[in-house]
């Protein structure tokens, strides 16, 4: 597998290419002829913020391709996995949607390049410049041999801790979650005030975003450059060591101060609910949560930052942006080809990405997006995304592939019933490494 390892120095030469590009990005090119009269394209974006900012993209679809009907296949629930369970069935039985979301990373290169179930898309990211406008770190992960294999529409962070400013001067907190959360131990200690002013502290939700927390947990008990070395081929941090250990302990800690029933909840929009009205503090999610928050109504919450929530990263991991990115791609079977042709080049332009990204909560995948269109929050991540260590998601597809994700998942499952099982939970993810191959 990759290394996901990046280097202060290399980060900095990025930082220049992006300046560069921002200043002379190249011009818009002509939308592509196609004679299809549609196009489905299929994802998961259906809920709050997703859903907008998918709708917005879709408006500029229909303005450059006013001949093409946009056919909406998406499928609801558990951050995609209900979604991605549809299109297996489909692509199994010869069905192939004529577009369809995947995370950058090995969810695309192990499943569907691996599969032969998608096209290299050397000509699109040639004739529309795409590529040029690309963050350094991020051409390789989409990338197998050399040619692109997917669109990517954002950059999303997925360590980001929420809070409800109200509850915690109501408990007499007064640690800053911005600066002062350098550690878990110092998070937890703010805990111990919340769960003492009768409230819990760290909302939780379906099963999936278990795997989210720990992703976040593990980073910010053995920090960036052990996570990535968990990763490489053979992995240079030991999954069977005191490094991972300590995570797993800090785990079992910060789900004792979650909600009980985090498990019966339907998805992330729960949980974060519970920290908006105020029966919980804080909410590790990731940066999609802004849109449902801020968003006007029918789809957001209408509220007003740092009144009614505010954002930190998440506990110990200053300095650091675990990111993922969602992305399209090109099937081999794709029914309509042309008109699929002139969906990627509207997920790909500024045009597209800057009507969908300010709604979505994510910044743009391209550099060269006019930040003055976003949010407060997502122009504090596009600085953070430019100068922090990148490491990437586990449970959003970045750095395993889909069949260890999920064993992962089911350890972690098993976990959460029983937090006394330290030493299984352990073996459980030792196993899982041995069983991708990556462990020896």
């Amino acid at each position: 597998m990759l290394s996901k390892k990046f280097s202060w120095g290399f980060l900095s030469l990025m930082i220049v290419a992006i300046l560069v590009l921002s200043a002379c990005g190249p011009a818009a090119k002509t939308p592509a002829p196609t004679t299809s009269t549609e196009v489905e394209v299929f994802s998961w974006w259906v809920g709050p913020g997703e859903a907008d900012g998918l709708a917005a993209m879709v408006t500029v679809f229909n303005q450059q391709y006013p001949n093409i009907k946009f056919v909406n296949a998406a499928v609801a629930g558990g951050a995609g996995t209900n979604a991605k369970a549809v299109l297996a069935t489909r692509l199994a039985a010869g069905d192939a949607p004529d577009s369809w979301q995947a995370h950058a990373g090995q969810e695309t290169i192990a499943t569907y390049v691996t599969a032969g179930q998608v096209k290299p898309l050397d000509d699109l990211f040639a004739s529309t410049d795409f590529g040029k406008v690309l963050p350094a770190t991020l051409l390789p992960l989409i990338s197998q041999d050399g040619h692109p294999y997917s669109v990517p529409v954002n950059i999303h962070r997925s360590n980001v801790l929420w809070y409800n400013p109200k509850v915690l001067a109501a408990a007499g907190v007064t640690a800053n979650p911005k600066t002062d959360f350098t550690t878990l131990d110092a998070f937890f200690a703010v805990c111990d005030q919340i769960k003492a002013a009768g409230k819990i502290c760290l909302s939780l939700g379906g099963p999936w975003t278990a795997v989210h927390l720990f992703e976040n947990v593990m980073i910010g008990t053995i920090g960036a450059d052990k996570w990535n070395g968990l990763w490489t081929t053979p992995p240079t941090t030991d999954w069977a060591g005191a490094d991972v250990a300590a995570g797993i302990a800090n785990f079992a800690k910060a789900l004792s101060y979650t909600n009980a029933d985090a498990s019966t909840l339907s998805d992330w929009q729960p949980a974060s609910k519970m920290m908006i009205d105020g029966d919980a503090a804080f909410n590790i999610m990731g940066d999609w949560a802004y849109g449902y928050f801020a968003n006007p109504a029918p789809n957001g919450l209408a509220l007003t930052p740092h009144t009614d929530f505010d954002w930190a990263v998440s506990p110990g991991t200053y300095g650091t942006f675990n990111f993922l990115s969602d992305s399209f791609v090109l099937p081999v079977a794709a029914k309509h080809p042309d008109a699929t042709i002139a969906w990627l080049t509207v997920a790909a332009s500024r045009a597209g990405q800057e009507a969908f990204n300010p709604l979505k909560g994510s910044i743009c995948a391209r550099t060269d997006c006019n930040q003055a269109l976003f949010s407060e929050y997502s122009q504090d991540a596009a600085k953070d995304w430019a100068s922090n260590v990148v490491v990437g998601s586990l449970f959003h597809g970045v750095v395993a592939a889909p069949a260890w994700v999920t064993s992962i998942g089911t350890a972690i499952g098993l976990f959460q019933a029983d937090t006394s099982k330290t030493a299984d939970f352990q073996a459980a993810l030792v196993a899982a490494c041995k069983a991708d191959g990556t462990c020896p």
